[in-house]
């Protein structure tokens, strides 16, 4: 294992900064939205704002980094984010942040197809697997650990975005002093969503739902916690409760998803996802229902966007992952934009309880039409699906497409183990003293 991380520890020490970055101004936002009395609607626009700007730079970014290179790429990239995360006190009005959302979201894209090009260079086809969970944990953490960052500070100061900055800042240093640079970057061209939509409907469907999801957690819960009265260190734990759950059960949904229908695990999930947000919704005021609630309804989401890719790829050739890789990441784009545009005008509407209900829809929206799809494809046996890999919605399509072609080959190695195995036993049956070779 050590050998494994020696060579890639400085990435992963890299994106574990960036992310106490990154996931400070996201919970920063919808304190310091509230201080400043903004709408929920208005602070819904400044968090699809982040989307939009992601969207274009997984689109943008490879494009970049072939005419100047990933070192100037990442760096400049790096230096805009920290600006921009400085700027967010100096100007405190809706129109000012949705565009610097803007321009963080797409900064950020471009740091993750940046990494993890090079992540996915200094990985062999033996430890590929490993290195890429790794990466998706030390996201993770980074962003759980953000929030107890939050705490050491006041949100109506401009202490922690500085901070935050600070920590965007300083995570480029471990990164560009220990890596070469690498050939460009290559990301296939989208397949379209007719096509996708095709191949597999669930698997597009379901996307599209669980980025409003995920994008109403990520960008929304602070906002939800201001409103109904949370200190800064509840919206913190809340939040970094989304996120432990997705840490704890990502791997016991991965481990079923390999061993039965994984249309059934889908629904499970999301069922899961949707009666935790009604606990949320009816919770009197207690903390304990309302974390318990953060951490289910985190816990499941995550893992559906891993069970989705690899249930898209189930139906799909290896040569058509990369292509479809990267069209699932601009589906669930799209809906991270719809998301929490939606669901600021229900709390805007219905108040900010409404944060639940409409969460709650998404999830039955995709436990209803997974139940549809039962119906209408045959199941496919576990041993002919690709295998599981935990991949983040915060991936960009570089990591999306390492992680796909990973677990096609991965299952197929299995496969061959498998069937090298049962010939051996056959074999060993049917030894000289059997009756039945005379």
């Amino acid at each position: 294992m050590t050998k494994v991380f020696s060579g890639v520890w400085p990435l992963l020490l890299g994106i574990v900064l960036i992310m106490l970055g990154n996931g400070m101004h996201f919970t920063l936002i919808g304190l310091r939205g509230g201080i400043e009395g903004f709408s929920a609607a208005e602070l819904a626009i400044v968090t699809s704002g982040y989307f939009v700007g992601f969207l274009s730079g997984a689109r943008f970014s490879p494009l970049l980094i072939k005419r100047v290179g990933h070192v100037r790429v990442f760096a400049a990239l790096g230096s805009f984010m920290s600006a921009g995360l400085i700027a967010f006190p100096l100007i405190t009005e809706p129109w000012a942040w949705t565009l610097l959302r803007i321009l963080i979201g797409f900064c950020m894209s471009g740091v993750y197809v940046t990494a993890e090009s090079w992540l996915n260079d200094a990985a062999t086809n033996e430890n590929r697997g490993k290195v890429l969970s790794a990466y998706m944990i030390a996201q993770t953490l980074g962003i759980i650990g953000a929030q107890g960052l939050l705490t050491l500070g006041d949100a109506a100061t401009s202490v922690l975005f500085i901070g935050a900055s600070i920590l965007v800042s300083i995570s480029f240093a471990p990164i560009l002093l220990s890596v070469n640079p690498v050939p460009n970057v290559e990301v296939a061209r989208p397949m379209s969503l007719r096509a996708l939509f095709s191949n597999s409907p669930l698997g597009t469907v379901g996307i599209f739902l669980l980025g409003s999801a995920y994008a109403t957690q990520s960008g929304m819960g602070a906002v939800f916690g201001s409103q109904i009265g949370l200190s800064a260190t509840h919206i913190a734990l809340f939040v970094a409760m989304l996120f432990a759950g997705a840490l704890v059960l990502q791997y016991p949904i991965g481990w079923l998803s390999d061993r039965i229908d994984r249309r059934k695990v889908i629904l499970g999930a999301a069922l899961l996802g949707a009666v935790s947000c009604l606990l949320g919704w009816m919770n009197d005021g207690g903390m304990g229902f309302l974390m318990l609630s953060a951490f289910l309804t985190g816990g499941v989401t995550t893992p559906l966007y891993s069970l989705f890719l690899a249930y898209t790829n189930d139906s799909l050739s290896t040569e058509e992952m990369p292509a479809a890789s990267g069209g699932l990441v601009f589906t669930f784009g799209l809906g991270a934009i719809i998301g929490p545009l939606v669901t600021g005008w229900a709390m805007e509407t219905f108040g900010p309880y409404a944060f639940w209900p409409v969460l709650a829809i998404t999830f039955l929206l995709i436990v209803l039409y997974a139940a549809y799809r039962i119906t209408q494809r045959a199941h496919s046996p576990a041993d002919t699906t690709e295998s599981y890999l935990s991949v983040i919605p915060t991936a960009s399509p570089v990591a999306v497409e390492a992680a796909s072609v990973w677990a096609a080959e991965h299952a197929e190695q299995e496969r061959e183990a498998a069937e090298l195995e049962s010939a051996e036993a056959e074999q060993e049956t049917l030894s000289p003293s059997d009756p039945s070779r005379s």
